[in-house]
């Protein structure tokens, strides 16, 4: 018995080792290549380790609210701080649990934002009347697993670069002046001198996002126009799939 259980330790500890034997950059390296969610949450979940690289600000950034430890690297307490601080290609993870103020938020720079609860109504950010929009892209982003609130004007402003809205709810409260309202609005502008190059192009892409309130869906005041819409019902909500795309 004692040689089995030596032996089933020795066989336990070859098929570990080669992870574990790596040191933690190399590991940190591993880990940015996995999509944020759930495989990069996921590898958070193996050991403390594993959790501690997994949540390292190298990766992405992470948005509290109240902040547990203000000394702790990476962490922010509200969107627009992790937004400036983000740099190109950074993801930041927004705290599931109560509502976060959104407001005119510009993004100028490639960055990921996504939702840190198990369904898009855990995270919910807010824009304020008397605000435009509650964020603003001017360059290739995406969002994910979010609620977006505008009491009045547009959930989310496209002006430029390619934007991704995947498993998200968009929400434009009702009011007298709902025709004002619009979940989505771009006003890019296509030019591409070299057509068949279409990811230098702008665009906005639809994934399994449901849309409630306002005058349309989608409102665009530059070249782009909506295309390849489908919806699928459910008991509860409706689901959209779409893209806004050169004419």
């Amino acid at each position: 018995m004692g040689k089995r259980r030596r032996a089933a330790a020795l066989v336990g500890e070859e098929l570990i080792s080669p992870v574990n034997s790596l040191d933690d950059g190399c590991l940190m390296h591993i880990f940015s290549f996995l999509s944020p969610i759930p495989d990069r949450y996921n590898t958070a979940l193996v050991c403390h380790r594993w959790r501690f690289l997994a949540c390292h600000p190298r990766l992405w950034l992470r948005v509290e609210r109240p902040i547990r430890d203000v000394t702790e690297p990476g962490v922010y307490p509200n969107l627009e701080a992790a937004v400036s601080a983000a740099r190109p290609g950074d993801t930041i993870l927004i705290a599931a649990g109560g509502t976060h103020v959104a407001c005119n938020i510009q993004i100028k720079k490639p960055i990921c934002i996504i939702g840190g609860g198990e369904l898009p109504d855990d995270t919910v950010l807010t824009c304020s009347r008397g605000s435009d929009n509650a964020l603003e892209f001017l360059s290739t982003c995406k969002i994910a697993n979010l609620t977006i609130r505008a009491e009045l004007g547009c959930c989310l402003l496209h002006r430029s670069g390619r934007l991704t809205i995947q498993e998200c709810l968009l929400q434009c409260e009702q009011n007298p002046l709902d025709y004002l309202s619009f979940p989505i609005i771009s006003t890019a502008i296509e030019y591409n001198p070299f057509p068949a190059l279409k990811e230098q192009g702008h665009g906005v892409t639809v994934v399994r996002t449901r849309i409630e309130g306002g005058a349309k869906a989608v409102r665009t005041n530059g070249t782009l126009a909506l295309q390849h819409v489908r919806a699928i019902y459910s008991r509860s909500s409706v689901f959209f799939w779409f893209e806004v795309g050169e004419k």
